[in-house]
């Protein structure tokens, strides 16, 4: 199931801008809004889901780690 990031739009507006100072910077390449808003689009749906799912993946091993330091208390 592909679920979208709900952001707020000065989130959204932020990242568009710092897109597009990226590819003047990196670039010297000058894009408009709309190819901005493409890319963040881009990186929402496509790459941003890996990181939120390595995330889940850390914080489980770090809960099941916690869990058993408490299963050690036991008497």
């Amino acid at each position: 199931m592909n679920q979208r990031f709900d952001l707020p739009k000065e989130q959204k507006e932020d990242m568009m801008r710092r897109i597009q100072a990226f590819f003047h910077k990196e670039r010297e390449e000058e894009i408009g809004d709309l190819a901005a808003i493409m890319v963040l689009d881009f990186i929402i749906d496509e790459i941003a889901p890996v990181f939120y799912n390595l995330g889940i993946t850390d914080s489980h091993a770090f809960i099941t780690d916690k869990l058993e330091d408490l299963f050690g208390l036991e008497k």
